[in-house]
């Protein structure tokens, strides 16, 4: 269902049935929560010191070579929000590979 290089493609699919307020009732197939795995199990290849007008797409570009794969660079810094990893100029953000099972 997801793309093999996809942060979903190892989560369970689940579904569940509604009903609507019609008595009409439908399936909805959904994927279970997915939780940022333990850093300390994903390997650290380099580190990239932000800088003034760096964008976490571009840093993933030039480190992994897939800019769609940024959420590598986020679960191993432990950032929900991708944004918060290039706010402060200086911050040493962790890069780890493109094959790592995170």
């Amino acid at each position: 269902m997801f793309d093999s290089t996809s942060r979903y493609k190892s989560l369970e699919i689940a579904q569940t049935s509604i009903t609507a307020k019609d008595g009409t009732s439908r399936t909805v197939k959904y994927v279970r929560r997915r939780f940022l795995p333990k850093s300390a199990n994903v390997i650290v290849v380099e580190e990239h010191t932000v800088h003034e007008g760096d964008r976490l797409d571009n840093i993933t570009a030039i480190h992994i070579g897939d800019p769609t794969q940024f959420w590598r660079i986020c679960d191993l810094n432990n950032a929900m929000n991708p944004f918060d990893l290039t706010n402060e100029i200086g911050y040493p953000l962790r890069i780890t590979g493109l094959n790592e099972d995170a």
